[in-house]
């Protein structure tokens, strides 16, 4: 599955995930900058927070209340702000794009 991230700049890397995997472990295996993933995908932090493009973003699921909590830590959430931790990389998801903060801190 393609998924397309966009950094602040707007350049873009397309990087190919297994359906299963985290967008999050997608992005650290294809070194995606400015996804710390301090927590390595517990949840724990917002270090992975990801804009979801606004017509991804009902495709991406529900968010939990721990995972909105987590957001609320974010530097600069937004209305389609996700942690990539917790979207699991479906065949619903192929061409995903979503944009990565400048910094998560």
């Amino acid at each position: 599955m393609a998924i397309t991230f966009v950094s602040h700049d707007g350049t873009a890397q397309v990087v190919e995930a297994e359906v299963g995997l985290s967008v999050m472990k997608a992005a650290r295996n294809a070194d995606v900058p400015n996804i710390d993933a301090d927590c390595g995908g517990a949840c724990a932090c917002a270090t992975c927070q990801v804009f979801v493009d606004p017509e991804w973003f009902e495709a991406t699921g529900p968010m939990s209340e721990e995972e909105d909590a987590m957001l609320d830590l974010a530097v600069q959430r937004q209305p389609t702000s996700r942690l990539s931790c917790q979207i699991q990389v479906t065949k619903a998801l192929d061409g995903l794009r979503v944009t990565v903060p400048e910094s998560q801190f």
